[in-house]
């Protein structure tokens, strides 16, 4: 794989400053490390692969927060299309940590919005002000529940219109009951994009019969590290990835 995002053009941060894409529609696929080898093939032309320092494939600390009661977990377990997340997501190979609000619509657009912040701590002033203006719950009820580690991989198409993030080495500390887990060759790749544009990618994808498949770090990973939390509505995605994981090892 290294030797495939070698031979990709690069894009730098600053050269991606025009696909930010805060406000966009995402789409989630769930696949295998030898689909992601030809995806990766297919991809060559038609993409660049963002770069950081000569790294392609860069690793990511994140660190989900939610209520006492679960409360955002409990909204996408009941299929609440109104929903918001709070995370701390560290960017290990650029040194730079973000607190982010994401808050999806009925309409299935997302809406991201962050700081940079040095540290966890949501009692200090620009953190508090941050989060009253953008989250709906009440900060006081916070705690960190869910943390994982992954390595991401960046495409942006050459029309700048989008981008694709393809995740793998996924691994969850649940930060309430002490648990770990691997999610071992599971890859997931999300396509983010500016409303319905042409996407170069999706061609691709149904070649190679890579569906949707809605997977959110957060709510799989505690659902797979919490015996205790409701899992009825994640039940047919929880035993796609069992089967995914079963079958390559």
């Amino acid at each position: 794989m290294e030797e495939m995002l070698r031979e990709m053009a690069p894009i730098t941060l600053a050269e991606m400053g025009s696909v930010k894409l805060m406000n966009r529609t995402d789409t989630k696929f769930v696949t295998t490390m030898p689909r992601l080898l030809r995806l990766l093939e297919m991809a060559r032309d038609d993409y660049y692969v963002q770069d950081i320092g000569g790294e392609r494939n860069m690793l990511y600390d994140t660190t989900y927060f939610d209520t006492l009661d679960y409360a955002m977990y409990m909204e996408h377990q009941h299929g609440h299309v109104n929903r918001q997340k709070i995370r701390f997501r560290t960017y290990v190979s650029s040194h730079l940590q973000f607190m982010e609000v994401k808050t999806k619509n009925n309409h299935g657009r997302t809406k991201k919005k962050r700081i940079e912040v040095s540290d966890m701590d949501l009692s200090d002033g620009q953190k508090a002000d941050f989060l009253a203006h953008h989250l709906r719950y009440d900060v006081s009820t916070l705690q960190p529940h869910m943390h994982n580690y992954f390595r991401r991989i960046t495409l942006v198409n050459k029309a700048m219109t989008e981008r694709l993030t393809i995740d793998t080495a996924l691994e969850f500390h649940n930060c309430v009951t002490g648990r770990d887990r691997s999610m071992g060759p599971l890859v997931i790749v999300e396509l983010k994009r500016d409303g319905l544009v042409f996407s170069p990618v999706l061609a691709m994808l149904r070649e190679l019969r890579i569906h949707p498949h809605g997977f959110s770090k957060y709510c799989m990973g505690a659902a797979l590290t919490n015996e205790h939390l409701a899992v009825n509505r994640f039940k047919p995605k929880l035993h796609d990835v069992e089967r995914i994981i079963r079958n390559l090892q």
